[in-house]
């Protein structure tokens, strides 16, 4: 299974705890993470293999929703900061609007991201 990881700068803190906190299951053999640029390099530092896209600003979005529409990336937990503006929101919103074309869970915080955990976890 593939995971995308996308934090807005705002909150990526917030991402890296949320993978501590997940650590066994994002670290399984049958799970492959991706990230955008930045939101990578920082869960590479806490320790995680990650394969890292642009940064969001510079198509790391794009690239991402790629994978989506391809079929190769199964989830994504993209933490958004509801309160900023983002010079890219174009990107952002293209690559909300391919996960829901394509059926592939999105969560946009942390609570949605652990109930979309669990249930998977439910299924293994």
């Amino acid at each position: 299974m593939e995971i995308a990881i996308i934090a807005h700068d705002t909150m990526k803190a917030d991402m890296v705890q949320f993978l501590n906190e997940h650590r066994a299951f994002l670290q399984a053999e049958d799970i492959s993470l991706i990230a955008t640029g930045t939101t990578g390099g920082k869960a590479e530092n806490a320790g995680f293999k990650v394969m890292k896209m642009l940064s969001g600003p510079l198509g790391g979005d794009a690239q991402i929703a790629s994978r989506v529409a391809e079929g190769k990336c199964n989830l994504v937990l993209f933490f958004k900061d509801p309160l900023a503006k983002h010079p890219h929101e174009a990107d952002i919103n293209m690559l909300i609007r391919v996960c829901d074309v394509h059926n592939v869970p999105l969560a946009t915080n942390q609570a949605t991201a652990r109930l979309l955990l669990k249930a998977i976890e439910m299924q293994s």
